[in-house]
Formats: C-alpha cells, sequence, structure tokens
C-alpha cells in the first residue's frame, strides 16, 4: 500500500500519536518512526504534521512533556500519555471504529449491514 494522502492523515495523527505513546514515552522523531513502523509505511508525518498535533495533545492535557538531554546530540523533549490522555485515545478509536465502519459500508455499498 502506498502513502496516505495528506489531508487524511492529517486528521488522524492525534489518534495515530496517542497510539503509539500508549506503550511509553518516546520522543518526536521516535514517534514518526514509531508511526512509519506500525502502518508499514503507509503514514509518514513530517514534522509540520507531527508537532502541532504533540503541541494540542499536550494543551488540551492529553500528554506531558519532559526535556532531557541526549545520549548523542541535542537535548529531547519526551512526551507521555497521561490518564487524561488514555481516556482521550479510547475516545478516539470509539470514533475512528464508528467512521472506518460507516465508510467501508458506503464504499462498500453494504448499508444497513
Amino acid at each position: 500500500m502506498g502513502r496516505i494522502g495528506s489531508q487524511l492523515l492529517k486528521g488522524t495523527t492525534p489518534l495515530l500519536v496517542l497510539s503509539v505513546l500508549r506503550d511509553g514515552e518516546l520522543y518526536g522523531y521516535e514517534i514518526a518512526q514509531r508511526i512509519r513502523e506500525r502502518s508499514g509505511g503507509s503514514f509518514a508525518p513530517s514534522e509540520g504534521s507531527l508537532y502541532p498535533a504533540l503541541h494540542a495533545l499536550e494543551a488540551e492535557g492529553a500528554l506531558s512533556a519532559t526535556w532531557r538531554e541526549g545520549d548523542k546530540g541535542p537535548r529531547r523533549r519526551y512526551y507521555r500519555l497521561t490518564n487524561s490522555g488514555g481516556a482521550l485515545l479510547a475516545e478516539h478509536e470509539a470514533q475512528w471504529s464508528s467512521f472506518a465502519l460507516s465508510v467501508a459500508r458506503t464504499v462498500g455499498g453494504e448499508a444497513g449491514r
């Protein structure tokens, strides 16, 4: 499967970010890399979409972040899911499941199933 269009990715970036952070704390590049890996390369969030999503999720209280010295190189900002972030992830997952089912029904012509 090829890369997904940027407009589709934009709407799903918060869900993808929360999903990969469920497994533990990561910094920005690691988050993008984990999303790419898990999607088989279909999702490749750019800095221009990833960092605004991280900042918005942090402002909402869904993520907490701390700066740390890097092993090799500059300091890195590590992001961690908060309790409210876990609840937001569950909400996003439910919304995504409903949306994906509705799209599949529409595209497949299976209305009412």
